[in-house]
């Protein structure tokens, strides 16, 4: 999504000769191939570990961390492939969208009109508040120190971004259809009608 908006803003007269259909299959099959590899891995590591302690999980679901805690196998060779997978994977795309949108965000500075700017924007805003609403707090649990205290703030994080961002997204993706918005706008005169008239 990142690089399709860099596209579109960046280079508009050479968006369709770029970005063709060709592009978009090999970049979505890239993405899922990277995907089930990643869970692979993580599914193999997982089924090597032995749990004779306990087998309850402090956790809504079962993150590799919280199953880590609980085994009694080593697991320094896994927590270097975390790293690994973590400066690899998520640091390379992190670094990839960063990258797109400041040279997005360059661009659409280099423009005189206020009105092209705001169009500009509002086409790359709702991909911004996603990828924030994703990074963000995965990047806060998994940089922060450990502690009794953490536990329980993992669980709240971890829920935003595996349960909350999913749900936001056709939430924020939909604010720029103005059929959504002249509806929102009028479910709100209801309400503000229905709450002045008690």
């Amino acid at each position: 999504m990142a690089y399709d908006r860099y596209l579109a803003v960046c280079s508009p007269l050479h968006y369709f000769f770029i970005m063709t259909r060709r592009v978009c299959i090999i970049t979505a099959i890239s993405y899922m191939f990277v995907s089930a590899l990643n869970s692979l891995i993580f599914t193999f590591m997982v089924s090597n570990l032995s749990f004779c302690n306990s087998h309850q999980i402090n956790h809504f679901f079962c993150e590799i961390l919280q199953l880590m805690a609980l085994t009694s196998s080593d697991t320094k060779s896994m927590n270097i492939i975390i790293s690994i997978e973590d400066i690899c994977v998520v640091t390379t795309s992190l670094m990839f969208i960063l990258t797109s949108y400041l040279r997005i965000i360059s661009t659409i500075l280099k423009i005189r009109s206020s009105g092209e700017q705001l169009k500009a924007f509002s086409s790359c805003s709702s991909h911004i508040i996603t990828v924030l609403l994703f990074y963000g707090p995965s990047i806060f649990m998994y940089m922060k120190p450990e502690s009794e205290q953490s536990k329980e703030q993992d669980k709240i994080l971890s829920m935003f971004y595996v349960a909350v961002v999913p749900m936001l997204n056709p939430f924020v993706y939909s604010l720029r259809n103005k059929e959504v918005l002249g509806a929102a706008r009028k479910m709100i005169k209801v309400i503000s009608i229905r709450v002045t008239n008690k």
